[in-house]
């Protein structure tokens, strides 16, 4: 793995050993997602859940986000993330911490400065170390949308099987989908509403 675009363009992304249910995003989905979401980039908080490798964070730390915040449950993950912060220097500009995507987020706001996250990231792990197929979009949506970890006009980014079927919580809607062989990716944000006007 490497990064594909800015400061640490071409730089070695490390690996996590393959016992793990840890798949990283394809370079052909990064590529494609990152063009996607190029404006919003430069200066962006980011919050990266079922962090892995930490791929889709450093890659947007070389291409001008402004902080980033990992979660993943793995020690060895975590461990993992800070040494590909070490060796690519975004130590100054990344927070990692080990927690359960599946419980209760409140806590990570505080780490936006209370002010939300402008992009979220989420890459649930399609099977389990047995190859049995999970289902963890659904929860871990729900509980983004109720700790209210999006800034006004953010976005979350959902990556999942083709197969996998979620409830979109209330407050939040899809407004694009791509398709990447087996793999759908998701662009959420908060509902639109329309503008009341008063009639007199």
């Amino acid at each position: 793995m490497r990064i594909i675009a800015g400061t640490a363009r071409g730089r070695r992304i490390f690996s996590v050993s393959k016992n793990l249910p840890v798949k990283p995003i394809s370079d052909r989905i990064k590529q494609s997602v990152f063009d996607i979401i190029r404006p919003r980039l430069p200066g962006a908080m980011m919050l990266d859940l079922f962090a892995g490798t930490g791929n889709v964070s450093l890659e947007a730390l070389s291409r001008g986000a402004m902080r980033c915040v990992m979660v993943d449950r793995e020690p060895a993950c975590i461990k993992n993330i800070h040494r590909n912060l070490a060796h690519l220097g975004f130590e100054d500009r990344a927070k990692v911490l080990r927690g359960d995507i599946l419980k209760p987020l409140d806590y990570l706001l505080a780490y936006s400065d209370n002010e939300g996250y402008d992009i979220i990231f989420m890459g649930p792990p399609y099977r389990d170390i047995n190859n049995k197929m999970l289902s963890l979009s659904e929860p871990a949506l729900k509980n983004v949308a109720e700790a209210r970890l999006l800034a006004p006009k953010g976005i979350i980014i959902l990556q999942t099987h083709k197969t996998e079927e979620f409830a979109v919580p209330a407050g939040l809607e899809i407004y694009r989908v791509e398709k990447y062989g087996d793999t759908l990716v998701h662009f959420l944000r908060e509902t639109l509403r329309e503008k009341k006007t008063d009639v007199e």
